[in-house]
């Protein structure tokens, strides 16, 4: 038998340093999360903020958070559980639907701030207050002040736009990806949020150029309209299966844009939070109910006898 050395020996051991527990679990990059939360020591009680994107089997979930010491605090949550309130009850985790929680979510956290008149963000529809009517662009917008950039629109004098950093977790941050459909939402709903065009669905690594209007078809759900035709020609059983409560709501594949529309529309209208049902308005404590005494169980089980005594005697009279 060869000579094999022994690098993990009882020294090796000894100094053995276990990972944290959520890093362990694959759950948090604590290299990336340093980098997010850490600010300078002369800058106090000004925490950077983060916008969390974060996916499920069914839904998004978009959050805005910053860092204390005793733990992670959330300004504003959206989800996209919510989007069937604006119109949209299906497709609750691609593209189209983590663009939607994104503008959700800043909408959201602007009303709560008093800066919603403000940033109004990008609109991807006809203003009606408006004579002119702009096509939407999901090109980058930014604004140089200061020698700084704000990924806004137009600066006001008093009051500077909510700056935020995007947290995607430990998922791989591929062109194309949905969370930076939720980053595009947000941004398009008014917060500073330093990006590119370079990982937008449309943009081309070797030419270098970014083609606007593939990202503006993800955006308004043009992939799943090519997919509903797709389907309708080749495999109209699949299609019917696979698209049944988009046929359950009459959506057909020219009806997506427009569709998506009136959700960005409704979420500007109302961005505030659904009222929580089941709650009368009293606060009722919970008591539990008093221990039996022997006694009271002892009667109950009496009862109980009896009443299966009575029941036997009533089959036999009817026998």
């Amino acid at each position: 038998m060869p000579f094999v050395k022994v690098v993990k020996n009882k020294a090796y051991f000894k100094r053995y340093q276990v990972k944290y527990r959520r890093r362990r679990e694959g759950k948090t990059d604590y290299r990336a999360r340093k980098r997010l939360i850490t600010q300078d020591k002369n800058k106090y009680n000004s925490p950077k903020y983060r916008l969390v994107v974060r996916f499920t089997n069914k839904h998004c979930i978009c959050q805005i958070v910053y860092s204390e010491i005793v733990g992670d605090k959330v300004m504003a949550h959206a989800n996209s559980a919510e989007l069937p309130r604006y119109g949209l009850k299906s497709g609750l985790k691609n593209y189209s639907a983590a663009y939607c929680t994104g503008l959700l979510v800043a909408r959201r956290l602007l009303q709560k701030l008093g800066l919603d008149e403000i940033y109004k963000g990008n609109l991807t529809f006809a203003d009606d207050d408006e004579d002119e009517e702009e096509e939407y662009s999901p090109e980058v917008v930014s604004t140089e002040y200061n020698k700084r950039t704000y990924f806004v629109e137009e600066l006001n004098d008093d009051k500077n736009p909510f700056r935020a950093l995007l947290d995607v977790g430990i998922i791989t941050t591929s062109t194309g990806s949905r969370v930076f459909g939720a980053l595009k939402g947000a941004t398009d709903g008014g917060l500073d949020i330093p990006h590119s065009e370079k990982r937008f669905p449309g943009y081309d690594r070797d030419a270098k150029e970014y083609d606007a209007d593939v990202h503006k078809e993800r955006i308004f759900g043009e992939h799943v309209a090519e997919y509903m035709r797709y389907l309708i020609e080749e495999d109209a059983t699949k299609y019917k299966t696979h698209f049944k409560e988009y046929l359950a709501e009459d959506i057909e594949p020219d009806d997506m844009e427009e569709l998506y529309q009136n959700v960005h529309k409704k979420i500007r209208e109302d961005p505030s939070p659904a009222p929580k049902k089941g709650y009368s308005g009293d606060k009722v404590a919970f008591k539990r109910p008093a221990k039996k005494s022997y006694d009271q169980r002892k009667a109950d089980v009496e009862a109980k006898r009896a009443q299966i005594e009575n029941a036997g005697d009533e089959d036999e009279e009817e026998d």
